[in-house]
């Protein structure tokens, strides 16, 4: 299979994943020069890929990689909202069919974006990893290249920051 065709499969299976990861990620709705940032840069570097994990993981480490470059070069503004870290799975997994809940389900998004926002890189990483796009701890383990055991402590930690600013800023309600 020519390295266009592979990189082309690629985007139709993980576009959207790389698209939402770099979403949370960077904080900006607007990623989709980003994206393709992520598959031009895969294209170029397919003969590095080593198969020793998935496309998806390697295809984030490259959009991490790139995202962290962006920040770097932007200095985001962040903004100030929080969200129960309890809803994360409903928000996710929603698949509601009228515009009410459509719009209550964009609302409570745009919560979780906003709370992400406020950790710190290494909270932010693993929670758009392994609670936003749901990678395994061995995925998420190597994409950032921590081991298994502080990709777990690490998104404890994370969730366990993301209830108390919850609490904190609704007064000690939820």
């Amino acid at each position: 299979m020519s390295k266009k065709i592979t990189i082309s499969k690629w985007f139709s299976q993980y576009g959207n994943d790389v698209y939402r990861f770099l979403v949370y990620y960077t904080g900006n709705s607007d990623v989709e020069d980003l994206v393709q940032d992520v598959f031009i840069k895969a294209l170029k570097n397919l003969h590095t890929y080593k198969h020793d994990s998935s496309p998806k993981t390697w295809l984030f480490v490259i959009a991490r990689n790139l995202a962290i470059d962006e920040l770097r070069s932007k200095k985001k503004n962040i903004w100030k909202k929080y969200v129960a870290i309890d809803d994360v799975d409903k928000i996710l997994s929603s698949n509601e069919q009228n515009p009410e809940e459509v719009f209550l389900n964009n609302q409570n998004e745009k919560e979780l974006y906003d709370v992400i926002q406020l950790l710190n890189k290494n909270y932010r990483a693993v929670i758009i990893l392994r609670g936003v796009n749901q990678l395994s701890v061995e995925e998420t383990a190597s994409v950032l290249d921590w081991t298994k055991d502080k990709v777990r402590t690490t998104y404890y930690r994370a969730l366990k920051s993301l209830r108390k600013q919850w609490r904190d800023n609704h007064g000690g309600k939820g």
